[in-house]
């Protein structure tokens, strides 16, 4: 039987990048938190690149030279700086600014790199092109932004730079940039209300570019939009699931997109034989789960990308394109832990209130006792997102030490349609703690488990679930676990960073309009309904969901006689990246679910 720090000791590897001669470079967690690693073929021993404490937060070749930038924030406060790895091991500092910034790609002579910041007006990006021995105020800012900009990348020629605009989750606009003269040439059509487009690849002749939308549909498809007047055709329809992703070779037509089918990832591979139709090639055969982050290598002839599945750590494959053949090429440990020991899922669904059915994964230990085991309930944050059968070492270790685990995806998760995510918006939150209600009862009544013995738990948007379901459903739970969870709305929308404001008020409400009604939401001012014992983690340095949360909500349970633990990480942000705190935390979580459950 091994403790939970052999099992947080087991190492990912995942976000690669091919360098021009065919250098891999990925990040892997082996000292602690990500850096950059390269190998020159699969299965031998990496080099590691960078050597910080600080955890990376992308890494990508150049185009044409054997160096990469990579991005690093400071103890997880999310104020990215871009950085240039030299062949040689030097580094150099290219944004020398505290704001921060989002990575846009590399221009195809590589010279210039291209990105958007927060450096002129916090609550707000713009975008910035920089040549690549340029540092600091080097920069040259192209275009004033007035809200939520990123980048889609550069046009072939170099000319022009894909960008997205966000309104909200899922209220999108696309323009196009002149990087010589800024002129911004807005394509997308906002006259059906929201809308997305995600996933931005230009097209090789650079008069359209591919992307993912719903325009006109519940579920995101693959379009072509023509770069000068927006027009729009279907590549591929989206039908029951989401095509949520696609990555395209702008110079051989080379493409991969996935579908996301009940949470596994389904991959097609092609080439584009005309605008619109695709030449397919056989599937890839890599594990079934969760994959992604797709990187064609210099011609286009093979592609890494990155998987993970319930029973398989993440780990970066290699493929085929024309004929599918994949290979592992990152062999990242699992602490000695046997892989025959982990857990796969089963996908389930449950009805709720409303005669909904809901979706989850239920695992269940190898051994259930025949009162039932106990369970915990893991609930995703977001809302906006989806939980997926990839791999956790902590659900391993659950698992392994006698627990059920149940990852609902309740209304208002994504990977379900259009209709399905706005279930849950500003006056409908409390619809989706009702179906974690719901959730508890149907697994109560299954003779697997105990259902004396449910605990919640749950990070960020998913810890204001745990508190609202501690506070709506009191005499459910046997625990309560809250990680960088929000305990009131108000104050969380007061205080979070300024340039995620207007997009989070768009999912939970306004303080402008909606005061009373988040007041009356808020777990903080329903505290005296809690009977559970509750353990609370959180971030000192979190910029989405101020530390504030977490010590406004332990001291009231505390006051109200609630056993309540605590524990703040002055080094870490919006949740946990340094392997030595996470060991520290979900060993005190161990602990607490041992005491209490």
């Amino acid at each position: 039987m091994y403790d939970i720090e052999r099992y947080l000791n087991v190492r990912s590897a995942f976000g690669a990048s091919f360098a021009p001669d065919g250098t891999l470079a990925f990040r892997l967690d082996a000292t602690g938190t990500p850096q950059v690693w390269t190998l020159e073929e699969p299965g031998s021993w990496p080099d590691q690149r960078t050597f910080y404490d600080e955890r990376i937060t992308f890494a990508s070749w150049s185009p044409e030279r054997q160096e990469l930038a990579f991005g690093m924030d400071e103890g997880g406060n999310e104020r990215q700086q871009l950085f240039r790895l030299d062949d040689d091991g030097v580094v150099t500092n290219l944004t020398q600014t505290d704001a921060k910034h989002r990575w846009g790609g590399w221009s195809h002579d590589g010279e210039r790199i291209a990105f958007a910041s927060n450096r002129r007006d916090e609550s707000v990006f713009d975008v910035y092109v920089q040549g690549r021995e340029e540092t600091g105020d080097d920069a040259e800012l192209i275009v004033e932004g007035d809200g939520w900009l990123s980048l889609g990348g550069w046009s072939p020629d170099d000319s022009r730079l894909l960008v997205h605009e966000a309104y909200s989750s899922f209220d999108h606009d696309v323009h196009v940039l002149d990087v010589e003269s800024g002129e911004l040439t807005h394509l997308t059509d906002h006259s059906e209300g929201e809308i997305r487009y995600s996933s931005l690849s230009w097209a090789p002749d650079g008069e359209a570019f591919y992307c993912c939308t719903d325009l006109d549909a519940d579920t995101l498809y693959l379009a072509r939009v023509d770069a000068e007047t927006g027009d729009i055709d279907v590549v591929e329809e989206g039908g029951d699931w989401n095509l949520d992703g696609i990555a395209l070779d702008d110079e051989t037509g080379r493409l991969v997109y996935s579908r996301n089918v009940d949470g596994y990832t389904e991959l097609t591979v092609g080439e584009l034989a005309g605008p619109t139709t695709i030449e397919e090639y056989p599937a890839p055969d890599i594990p079934a789960g969760v994959s992604g982050g797709v990187a064609f290598d210099d011609d286009a002839e093979r592609f890494a990308l990155t998987v993970t599945a319930d029973t398989v750590n993440t780990n970066v494959y290699v493929v085929d394109v024309e004929t599918g053949d994949a290979e592992r090429w990152t062999h990242a440990s699992t602490a000695g832990i046997p892989e025959a020991s982990f857990v796969e899922s089963d996908l389930a669904h449950y009805d709720t209130f409303d005669d909904r059915e809901i979706p989850g994964y239920l695992s269940l230990p190898d051994d259930v006792p025949e009162a039932g085991a106990p369970v915990v309930i893991d609930i995703h944050g977001g809302p906006e997102s989806q939980r997926r059968p990839s791999f956790s070492p902590v659900k391993q270790y659950l698992l392994a030490h006698g627990y059920a685990v149940f990852e609902p995806n309740v209304r208002g998760s994504t990977g379900y349609g259009r209709e399905y995510t706005h279930l849950d918006d500003v006056e409908k939150r409390m619809d989706s703690v009702a179906d974690i209600e719901a959730a508890a009862e149907w697994l109560a009544a299954r003779p697997e488990i105990d259902g004396d013995r449910i605990v919640a738990k749950g990070g960020s948007y998913g810890g204001f679930m745990v508190l609202a379901a501690l506070t709506e459903y009191p005499d459910i739970w046997a625990a309560g676990i809250d990680v960088v969870g929000i305990a009131n709305f108000v104050t969380f929308l007061e205080n979070t960073g300024s340039w995620r404001r207007a997009l989070r008020e768009a999912e939970y409400g306004s303080l402008e309009d909606d005061r009373e009604f988040l007041e009356s939401i808020s777990p903080i001012n329903n505290v005296e309904r809690i009977q559970a014992p509750l353990f609370v983690l959180h971030g000192a340095n979190d910029p989405r969901v101020p530390v504030g949360e977490a010590e406004q909500i332990a001291e009231e349970a505390d006051g109200q006689g609630v056993p309540v633990r605590k524990l703040i990480f002055d080094d870490e942000g919006h949740g946990l990246s340094k392997r030595e705190n996470r060991i520290e935390a979900y060993t005190e979580i161990v602990e607490f679910l041992d005491e209490r459950v």
